[in-house]
């Protein structure tokens, strides 16, 4: 009987939380209205759905207001909704965009296109530890309008950006702020206000959700200066044209609230396990290199290089282990990753290594169990190249 793989790649999406499920089920089968039609029942309830989850989504990053919500399909709508969406105060595009090398690219594609009509990209280095000082982000501000882009949560190798700094730079100098928090969201704290955020971005099924539903934070104070980049019916405020899905809004409302309650004991358990991962490998396999900052990142975030193994073959090896090289929307992309070149890895290091992201169902056993067949393959592979044989 075939062995169950074990799944360590919650980076790429988490599996829905059962009670996420059970929420949604109803706005599929009962309660199915369109909560535009508010002239009878099904629409109002639909309504008061949607409201409800908008409420859940506002409280998990401390919206001043329920309305600052705004449902999107996901984090790359509202990456593109912020990204191009955003005007000058004189209604015209903003002329400077300050953002990083190792970004996703749902913000660094955008970003290209914008620079290609004529905006000022300035896109910063990290350190080796994937860290962007501040600092340089308040030398690049000058006196046209900005918009900052910075992410919260690397979804690679798990970096913790400096955003409440960061926020207070930006309010000081005038700049607009938005943060792609698609893995920070339902992970870590996060506080809009106490940030100084102007825009954010989040996907439900980065914090067992479903797919397909995302949110973008608009602060209220900036709301009149984002265009719409989908027109059609006025919904969402008008920032956000098509009509609600209502289960998924329904599922990302309740994965929400489950977050609210859970994350902090959630991600001291994940940690626990990410660091006996970590060890585990270490002491098995020569030479593991670890990337990204050693406390600064997510809790179940482990990025590892494995010198002198083809990374190809190691993830055909790991048949029963669900891990990745890298970014899942560019597992097809036969070029190393940008964020594992902008910490200085080269083309062989960068390919020969795997992201693992634990998440909420792991267990310790599924734990051992990868540190086992992941030193296994390894040191396979390291042996048939003749590397470490004496």
């Amino acid at each position: 009987m075939p062995v169950k793989p074990i799944y360590l790649d919650h980076h790429a999406t988490t599996p829905v939380d059962p009670r996420v499920f059970a929420a949604s089920i109803p706005y599929f089968l009962e309660d199915f209205g369109n909560p535009s039609s508010l002239s009878h029942e099904f629409g109002r309830r639909a309504r008061d759905a949607v409201e409800r989850a908008r409420k859940s989504v506002a409280e998990l990053i401390n919206a001043a207001d329920p309305r600052e919500i705004v449902f999107t399909s996901g984090a790359t709508e509202a990456c593109n909704l912020a990204i191009k969406g955003i005007l000058a105060p004189n209604n015209q595009r903003i002329d400077h965009i300050i953002t990083s090398a190792i970004e996703h690219r749902a913000v660094l594609d955008p970003i290209e296109r914008l620079a290609r009509e004529g905006v000022q990209a300035t896109i910063l280095k990290p350190d080796s530890l994937g860290m962007i000082d501040p600092e340089r982000i308040e030398e690049a501000i000058d006196d046209r309008p900005t918009l900052v882009a910075i992410m919260a949560a690397n979804n690679e190798i798990g970096v913790l950006s400096a955003i409440e700094r960061i926020g207070r730079i930006c309010r000081a100098r005038g700049a607009l702020y938005f943060v792609d928090a698609a893995q920070a969201g339902g992970k870590i704290p996060l506080d809009v206000q106490a940030c100084g955020i102007d825009l954010l971005a989040l996907s439900a099924h980065k914090f067992y959700g479903p797919k397909g539903i995302g949110a973008s934070y608009v602060r209220r104070e900036v709301r009149r200066r984002l265009r719409p980049i989908l027109d059609g019916g006025g919904q969402e405020g008008g920032l956000r044209a098509g009509t609600v899905a209502v289960p998924l809004v329904v599922g990302m409302g309740e994965a929400a609230a489950i977050a609210n309650r859970e994350t902090a004991e959630e991600s001291a358990r994940i940690a626990r396990l990410r660091d006996r991962l970590e060890s585990g490998l270490a002491e098995r396999i020569p030479d593991l290199r670890r990337n990204g900052h050693p406390t600064e990142r997510l809790a179940g975030n482990l990025s590892v290089s494995f010198p002198g193994i083809d990374g190809d073959a190691l993830l055909l090896a790991l048949r029963t282990i669900a891990v990745s090289s890298g970014a899942a929307c560019h597992s097809a992309d036969p070029r190393p990753s940008h964020v594992l070149r902008a910490i200085g890895l080269d083309d062989d290091l960068a390919r020969a290594t795997l992201r693992f992201g634990i998440g909420r169902f792991n267990t310790q056993e599924d734990i051992d169990c990868t540190i086992e067949e992941v030193a296994r393959v390894v040191l396979e592979l390291r042996r048939r190249r003749g590397i470490g044989l004496g």
